[in-house]
């Protein structure tokens, strides 16, 4: 059995890398969206043309970034989505929603102080981490039966 998991969520801290780290070993494939945020947000202009307002500038960016996050969340058996400290993730938030009404075995990852704004995003979720290596354990133990040792 191998599982094909979705990074989603949070782009300013390592949390990809230390999930993606620590299951070596396992038989997981892992996706995610674009995390370089400029070119994120500049997308959508580089390739269809430049904007002179922000809300078009930003939209272009979205809908071209949805074709990748869209078929990522898709493709997936596990979809795993990041809130962070620093900036409210309405993208996320998005992203959890979507991985929930397609079915999708749903983690979040949060720190405990989010628990309260985010209790019907961990309410649809099948686990609530706090930690990635609560991640790659849950990971691990799904693939091979193996609790942390």
């Amino acid at each position: 059995m191998g599982l094909r998991v979705y990074l989603s969520g949070e782009i300013h801290t390592d949390w990809r890398e230390r999930i993606i780290e620590g299951s070596k070993g396992l038989n997981v494939t892992f996706d995610s969206p674009v995390t370089d945020h400029a070119a994120s947000d500049d997308c959508g202009v580089a390739i269809l043309g430049g904007e002179d307002q922000k809300y078009w500038h930003d939209h272009k960016g979205a809908m071209v970034n949805a074709i990748r996050t869209r078929n990522g969340i898709q493709d997936a058996d596990v979809v795993v989505v990041r809130f962070g400290d620093k900036y409210k993730q309405w993208n996320a938030a998005f992203d959890a929603g979507y991985a929930a009404a397609l079915g999708k075995s749903l983690i979040v990852l949060s720190p405990p102080e989010h628990q309260h704004p985010l209790k019907e995003v961990h309410a649809a979720a099948l686990a609530v981490a706090e930690d990635p290596r609560q991640v790659v354990d849950i990971l691990r133990y799904v693939l091979t039966g193996t609790l942390p040792g």
